[in-house]
């Protein structure tokens, strides 16, 4: 049998997919699965986005695209970043990858060399990372306390620096948190950055998924020295619930974008041409249906936020943004399920899916093993039905 490389049998899998993956598994066979595992939103791609790619397959728009993305599309995210950010940007700073997945890994690949460090916040996304660790970077992990509302203080800021700091990423708002930074708590983080000659990354794929007191503040817009000195990631996925047309962007300096680039022209090469032409539309069209979504996840937000603080022993921060509830059920460690202890979160996940038919996510894999994440991209009774499995199942602990 030949021997497949280090890092690949290092690496580990995507938690929330394989997740999401098993709970779709259980429901085939016929399990009553209730599954708060998605990190994708539950509404289908609004009409006008489907129709712009089937008129793209008609007009015959099924060839090789340039490798960075078409024209049309760059357009419209400058147009968006001028419209929402008051951001401008040149064609050469834009770049249009398979997805924000995509564009990170991209930027890894691009800016890491061996032994460059990378400050992350945790709780953070579960590929940041494996991501940059396939670079051969190393991934610094900073605590965001949760009385700190889960972001990383400029204190943490500087206490990780040292002098192979990279770059530093900021996920706002963030999965799985739902955090959302305000411009006076981003303001220090970008002077330090820029003090010490660190890039900013700022991923801001829930952009527009905000409900709280604290709005969307693109941390490249703060300044010009912040908007020269950040690399922006974004994508359409979460916006208009387009997950599965996999067009990310990223927006920044031209000598990384350039370098960007290469990387893809030497792997994907360009994007689904198709699902371009329909991100011109999602991102250049009517933003009505974008005001429909966030107004039902608010609501649904706050049923799962008051469900889950009616549960004894099981507390949380209400999220600000995104449609992730980052609950702390750290109180049930130590208790028994027969002769099984419950010893963090992975088991926790475990006893509630076979016992409670309800899947979720273990906060471990996003750096905090008190924690699970529920996503509340689901409807107003699977949250209900599911959180009332949820506390039956706690309650039957001992």
């Amino acid at each position: 049998m030949i021997k497949i490389s280090k890092r690949s049998s290092e690496l580990a899998e995507s938690v929330t997919l394989a997740i999401t993956a098993k709970a779709k598994e259980m429901r085939a066979k016929g399990f009553d699965i209730i599954s708060f595992g998605a990190g994708e939103p539950d509404f289908d791609t609004p009409q006008e986005i489907k129709n712009a790619a089937e008129e793209a397959i008609r007009k015959g728009h099924t060839k090789y695209t340039p490798v960075g993305g078409i024209p049309e599309l760059k357009s419209a995210v400058i147009e968006k970043f001028k419209r929402d950010n008051n951001l401008d940007y040149s064609t050469s700073e834009i770049l249009i990858s398979s997805g924000g997945k995509h564009s990170f890994y991209n930027l890894a690949q691009a800016l890491i060399d061996p032994g460059d460090e990378v400050i992350i916040p945790a709780p953070y996304w579960v590929s940041y990372p494996p991501i940059i660790e396939l670079a051969g970077g190393v991934a610094v992990i900073v605590s965001a306390k949760e009385e700190n509302g889960f972001k990383m203080t400029p204190d943490d800021f500087k206490e990780a620096i040292t002098n192979k700091t990279k770059a530093v990423i900021i996920n706002s708002p963030s999965n799985p948190t739902g955090a959302v930074y305000s411009k006076s708590e981003l303001l220090p983080i970008v002077e330090i950055a820029l003090k010490n000659n660190i890039l900013l990354i700022t991923d801001d794929i829930y952009e527009q998924l905000c409900y709280g007191d604290n709005s969307f503040t693109c941390l490249a817009s703060l300044s010009k020295e912040a908007r020269d000195n950040t690399v922006v990631l974004n994508g359409i996925s979460k916006t208009y619930s387009m997950t599965g047309w996999r067009i990310g962007y990223a927006a920044g300096p031209e000598n990384i974008i350039k370098a960007m680039t290469r990387i893809q022209s030497q792997s994907t090469s360009n994007p689904t041409s198709i699902s371009q032409w329909a991100a011109v539309e999602a991102i250049k069209g009517s933003q009505e249906k974008v005001v429909e979504m966030r107004s039902v996840f608010k609501k649904r937000r706050d049923l799962m936020v008051n469900g889950l603080n009616n549960i004894e022993g099981v507390s949380i921060t209400a999220p600000d943004g995104a449609f992730y509830a980052f609950a702390n059920v750290s109180e049930h460690y130590g208790k028994k399920s027969n002769d099984k202890e419950i010893k963090g979160s992975l088991d926790l996940t475990s006893y509630l899916l076979e016992n409670a038919e309800v899947a979720v996510v273990p906060g471990i894999a996003f750096g905090s093993d008190p924690h699970i994440r529920l996503s509340f991209a689901c409807s107003e009774e699977d949250i209900k039905n599911g959180l009332s499995r949820i506390a039956k199942a706690l309650g039957e602990l001992k």
